[in-house]
């Protein structure tokens, strides 16, 4: 029987996963995808949409299908899923694995202010700026949607829902996107704060690097901690090496 790994995916890193685990001898690699995207990109392996029903139900389909291996590649705020999963490992006793990209860190000129929340991140922006470049995702928009005099601009691969701020202007964009883009945006629609995710990674980075030659603030969201017990790795080769399978 291969060896069947179960991604929980949806990041650039779990992409490279499935592919590098697809090209390996004697491994069957499923990657499942939440589905808030409409069109994602083609996946190596094989592909599952939709939730498990949380952790029992996550559980149960790791064994009906016969998981020997779980990796967590979701996005660093899903921290739902990532429970989730560390309670379904625990309770099937399939070993998993954590894949997260290193946070970013604050350099010299930078002008950071770290917030715990989204909600805190609407808080701060009072003090900060009028002209608002909101690159937090699509789905938690509604944590500003009382602010009411800020002009908001909100860069989404898809439309996003309401509740929205009265004063949004939407780009629909796919990254990535270059320092030249980022340069542009900020300047063209006259942003004068940049609020995101600690995401990580360098895909998306560059606005940090527009902001900071602007000397724009920025507004950071802290990640979510790990469940107790759970470490993150850094790549996919140290994942592959965790797993046992960097040498096949």
């Amino acid at each position: 029987m291969p060896t069947h790994v179960l991604i929980l995916g949806g990041t650039t890193e779990a992409r490279r996963l499935a592919a590098d685990l697809a090209a390996l001898p004697d491994v069957r690699v499923t990657t499942s995808l939440a589905g808030r995207v409409a069109r994602p990109g083609a996946l190596d392996g094989d592909v599952r949409t939709g939730g498990f029903g949380g952790a029992e139900g996550l559980a149960d389909w790791l064994r009906a299908h016969h998981v020997d291996a779980l990796v967590d590649a979701t996005h660093p705020f899903a921290a739902s899923i990532t429970a989730n999963a560390a309670r379904a490992a625990g309770a099937t006793g399939v070993p998993a694995v954590v894949l997260r990209r290193p946070g970013w860190r604050p350099g010299p000129g930078d002008r950071w202010h770290l917030v715990p929340s989204l909600d805190a991140a609407a808080a701060t922006l009072s003090r900060l700026g009028e002209r608002v470049f909101l690159t937090t995702g699509r789905l938690g928009l509604s944590a500003f949607a009382h602010l009411t005099d800020p002009h908001f601009v909100v860069r989404s691969v898809e439309p996003p829902e309401p509740p929205l701020p009265p004063r949004t202007e939407v780009l629909l964009a796919r990254g990535p996107f270059t320092l030249a883009d980022e340069r542009e945006t900020l300047r063209a629609h006259r942003v004068d704060v940049l609020v995101t995710k600690d995401s990580g990674g360098a895909a998306t980075a560059p606005k940090l690097t527009a902001a900071r030659e602007l000397g724009l603030p920025v507004v950071v969201v802290r990640r979510p901690e790990l469940p107790p017990g759970v470490t993150a790795l850094p790549d996919v080769p140290a994942v592959l090496e965790r797993l046992g399978l960097a040498s096949r």
